[in-house]
């Protein structure tokens, strides 16, 4: 064979085997496309098929169970007696008798304050309490003498011994000196006021416990200054003494928690010096004014809290004042009532149509009001039915009409709840929701 026709030969097979690649490569293409295709296909079955199903949903059997509902609130432990002890006087403190936490006795001495200069302003006071009696026994003795000499004017009168105008001065000196006797019984009665005061300044420089009970505060020592107290002066607060046998928890509660509670409702107190520990209560005081009233000024909403107290029963020896607690107040309590998840229950319209769905212009009396109400669940269908609720728990709704037992709800999750609609076809989750 010429070297031209072996040429040849190898230039057919070499076209022979691009062609062979060639088509090799258009079926694998053809076949990744034809694989994408029934992938897509699969997939929007799928989506199609899930859509027809509806969303899917938690569900729970309607029982009865007891029901208990609260009001949860924090504040701070405080004893039902206590006195906040300040000085009526200023002065340094030379004599302190007492330290933080110990018992006193009523009438027990608690501190001194030095007295020499109140001491001064007694022996000052008695001086003139003094001078103001020796006034005044002058003044008796001018109107002895000038009531002497008006009654032998008035003797010597019809004799022509003296003449009118000596008679009417002396009725004249009579006068005056019964006004200066006046003056003078009234400067002594000012002296005795003056020494009465400073006697009780004098007092006060010694300080003695109003009540028995525990220094639970010390705010001063020895060689400070005792200041008078005022309200918006903290310095001025020397000590405190509480009773610790009777504790209280004084915490704050919403303005729209406050109708609920009454006087008298049980309440189990937490406190976080005390964790895992509950202590029984009872509400004692609900304030008629607010906490933090607003100012007539001000312009922007604020959160409106009550103080309600809580006396705790049989409180721990060891429970100090101002430690964190929060209350749960007993309101209201069910026994075994008809009750719901919270969840499950969402608002409509009187027809059962979402409220943002409801046209604007169709009046309330049409159907538009808000309903509350729940989801039933029925062959896979949710259908509305509308309920009146009663007391809430931490997790349950009480149903007073509109369910009767045994129904299965539609109990979550919260998204789907919201945006069901009556007549929607759902799936449930394969785990039902936990009983709380």
């Amino acid at each position: 064979m010429g070297p031209a026709r072996r040429f040849s030969a190898v230039s057919n097979t070499s076209e022979t085997i691009q062609a062979t690649e060639t088509m090799s490569r258009r079926k694998v293409i053809l076949l990744a496309v034809i694989c994408a295709l029934i992938v897509l296909s699969a997939a929007s079955a799928a989506v199609a098929r899930t859509r027809d199903r509806g969303p899917q949903v938690r569900t729970e059997t309607v029982t009865r169970r007891d029901l208990v509902s609260t009001v949860t609130a924090s504040g701070y432990i405080q004893p039902r007696l206590k006195v906040d002890i300040s000085a009526d006087i200023s002065g340094r403190v030379t004599d302190l008798y007492v330290e933080e936490g110990q018992w006193v006795e009523q009438g027990t001495v608690l501190l001194r304050i030095d007295r020499r200069s109140y001491e001064a302003a007694v022996n000052r006071a008695a001086a003139s309490v003094a001078q103001a009696r020796a006034q005044a026994a002058q003044a008796r003795a001018n109107l002895l003498r000038a009531q002497s000499e008006l009654n032998r004017a008035e003797q010597l009168a019809p004799q022509n011994l003296i003449s009118p105008s000596d008679l009417e001065q002396a009725r004249t000196q009579l006068m005056v000196t019964q006004a200066q006797m006046e003056a003078t019984e009234h400067g002594v009665a000012q002296a005795d006021a003056s020494l009465s005061e400073a006697n009780d300044q004098l007092r006060k420089t010694t300080i003695s416990a109003p009540m028995s009970g525990h220094v639970v505060r010390l705010n001063i020592e020895v060689g400070e200054t005792a200041i008078v107290g005022t309200m918006n002066n903290a310095g001025s607060l020397l000590l405190t003494i509480a009773d610790l046998s009777e504790m209280e928890a004084r915490v704050r509660v919403g303005e729209t928690d406050i109708p609920d509670i009454t006087l008298g409702d049980s309440a189990l107190v937490r406190v976080d010096a005390y964790p895992g520990q509950t202590f029984a209560g009872k509400v004692t005081r609900i304030a008629n004014s607010a906490v933090n009233a607003p100012a007539a000024s001000s312009q922007t909403a604020q959160a409106i809290d009550f103080e309600v107290v809580v006396t705790v029963s049989q409180p721990p020896k060891d429970l100090r004042p101002d430690l964190t607690a929060t209350a749960d107040i007993i309101t209201d309590q069910r026994e075994q009532a008809i009750s719901v998840p919270i969840i499950a229950v969402t608002v409509r319209d009187g027809e059962g149509r979402r409220l943002d769905a409801v046209a604007s212009d169709v009046p309330p009396d049409d159907g538009a009001s808000e309903v509350e109400g729940v989801f039933v669940l029925d062959n896979g269908t949710a259908v509305w039915t509308p309920v009146r609720v009663g007391i809430v728990s931490d997790w349950y709704f009480e149903v007073v009409s509109g369910l009767s037992g045994g129904e299965t709800v539609i109990s979550g999750p919260y998204t789907a709840v919201r945006d069901l609609v009556g007549g929607e076809t759902v799936r449930t989750a394969v785990e039902p929701a936990t009983t709380k």
